[in-house]
């Protein structure tokens, strides 16, 4: 009873180090914010570096990829996931501008190595057959026809998802492997938008 009193009337009793019970607190406080901050830090620093290194943020500027990507949306693209895979048909890329190095651009993967491609009336062809987009409203094709062209071993054939807005393969030509760096992968601004890219 005597015990219970004290404390209330604000009294402190030693721990077997001497140490009274208030003051053990205040170090015990002080030692788990210290770590707290620690491992928030680290956690900072390990996404921090993920980020840089696999990751990269770009804004789309232009509306070539409307209505998938539109202007001023900002994504991440994953600079190293084509270490690990192929790029596919149907891929949205990153890549060094043929004609201008400095400029990025950012387009659909239409044609692969070794194919043939050629566009009739807006259509696209595939070694002779159409290619089925989904991805393109009726309202964004054009009825334009360029020469076909055969890919080389390291050359990829890229569109813009709006087709009478862009500037793309059809202009330029095809681009080499070796100027796409990366593969559009998720969008987070604006939040309407939030979620992967396909």
């Amino acid at each position: 009873m005597k015990f219970i009193e004290a404390m209330q009337a604000g009294k402190s009793y030693s721990t077997q180090g001497g140490e009274s019970l208030s003051a053990a607190n205040r170090r015990g406080g002080f030692f788990e914010t210290r770590y707290w901050l620690r491992d928030l830090i680290l956690s900072l620093l390990l996404a921090f570096i993920f980020i840089i290194f696999f990751y990269q943020p770009v804004q789309v500027e232009g509306t070539s990829m409307m209505p998938r990507l539109t202007n001023h949306e900002r994504i991440f693209i994953n600079k190293f996931v084509y270490r690990f895979e192929p790029i596919r048909r149907g891929d949205i890329v990153v890549f060094r501008f043929p004609l201008d190095p400095s400029k990025s651009y950012i387009k659909r993967v239409i044609g692969l190595p070794g194919e043939t491609v050629q566009v009739r009336d807006g259509r696209v062809y595939i070694n002779g057959h159409e290619l089925q987009e989904p991805y393109v409203p009726a309202a964004f094709w054009d009825h334009e026809s360029f020469p076909s062209i055969t890919l080389a071993s390291n050359q990829y054939y890229v569109l813009g998802d709006h087709r009478d807005s862009s500037n793309d393969s059809r202009e330029w030509g095809a681009i080499a492997r070796s100027d796409i760096y990366g593969k559009a992968v998720f969008v987070y601004w604006p939040f309407g938008q939030f979620g992967s890219l396909r």
